[in-house]
């Protein structure tokens, strides 16, 4: 299996948070590329944009969605503010009946957190605002649409994090706030296996490995079609995948029939590629959690060679 799960998911209905750009859109477009119904949501819409004041949109989200064979609908909702979370369940109850994937990339994080700052010099409402955006509104979108996951068995819930467990056990993550994200994250999801695995459900944690997303590409000055002209100034951006990788992933998942068996664990995208055999779209498999252990932290020189 290379390309997406075709059909795996007809009939599903997905509503991925934070599917504005980056991993969320390309989860909810493999999504809809194994044929489900998915709801994309965000801030930044045709008509508005978030505090990012970035180009990306759910609109656009959908529409990709739904040229990649599935059904995409977009609804603006910002999941720091209960009210409309209660209103976007409300909305796919009454239109679907049903929630087979939840998904929560909600993070907006990347203007906030400042590189290697303790927590005494890092900026303290930045600070405090990322873990609102990167913690809280999980347990928002969690507390109002679980109990629709819940009516049908099987459900599939996927907490987006970056980093797996084990590294970031034994890895110092960027700043203190930054690390407090991403392992809440992780244990969000520990956490919700304990809550779901008895009432028929699933959690798991997952990560992508160096995402090529809009904002990186744009970061180092490349494009999706040239990104290996950035490997001369960041060399080991060898390594890194496109936000589709980890779609098929969440795909993968959502598709098997055993995927209990994860429940409550902590997850790659390069890992599940191994077992599931899918691809990243230009036919490797990044694996970059183990590239980085065993290559960029203990100093070697860059060379992806036998990790994708």
């Amino acid at each position: 299996m290379s390309g997406p799960l075709q059909n795996t998911l007809e009939g599903k209905v997905a509503l991925v948070a934070g599917a504005t750009r980056g991993a969320g859109r390309g989860i909810a477009v493999e999504l809809g590329a194994a044929g489900a119904t998915v709801y994309v949501t965000g801030r930044s819409t045709r008509g508005k944009r978030s505090e990012y004041d970035r180009p990306e949109t759910i609109e656009d989200t959908a529409e990709l969605v739904t040229a990649a064979g599935g059904r995409g609908i977009a609804v603006p909702t910002d999941h720091l503010v209960p009210s409309e979370v209660e209103a976007l369940v409300a909305r796919i109850a009454d239109e679907q009946g049903r929630l087979d994937v939840l998904v929560n990339d909600i993070w907006g994080g990347e203007t906030l957190f400042e590189w290697d700052s303790t927590v005494w010099e890092h900026d303290l409402d930045k600070g405090l605002r990322l873990l609102r955006l990167a913690v809280e509104t999980h347990a928002i979108t969690n507390h109002h649409a679980l109990p629709l996951l819940l009516r049908n068995p099987g459900g599939l819930v996927v907490e987006m994090t970056d980093g797996t467990a084990e590294y970031n056990r034994n890895t110092y993550r960027v700043s203190f706030f930054y690390d407090l994200a991403k392992s809440s994250v992780l244990r969000m999801a520990f956490a919700l296996g304990h809550e779901l695995g008895p009432r028929g459900a699933t959690a798991v944690a997952l990560t992508p490995g160096w995402l090529r997303s809009e904002m990186m590409l744009e970061n180092f000055g490349v494009t999706e079609e040239n990104w290996r002209d950035a490997l001369e100034r960041v060399p080991h951006f060898g390594i890194s995948e496109t936000p589709f990788y980890v779609g098929r992933a969440v795909a993968a998942l959502a598709a098997d029939p055993d995927v209990a068996r994860w429940n409550g664990g902590s997850l790659a995208s390069g890992q599940l590629a191994q077992v599931y055999g899918f691809t990243d779209r230009d036919g490797s498999r990044p694996d970059a959690w183990r590239y980085m252990v065993e290559v960029q932290d203990v100093g070697k020189a860059a060379d992806a060679t036998g990790y994708r």
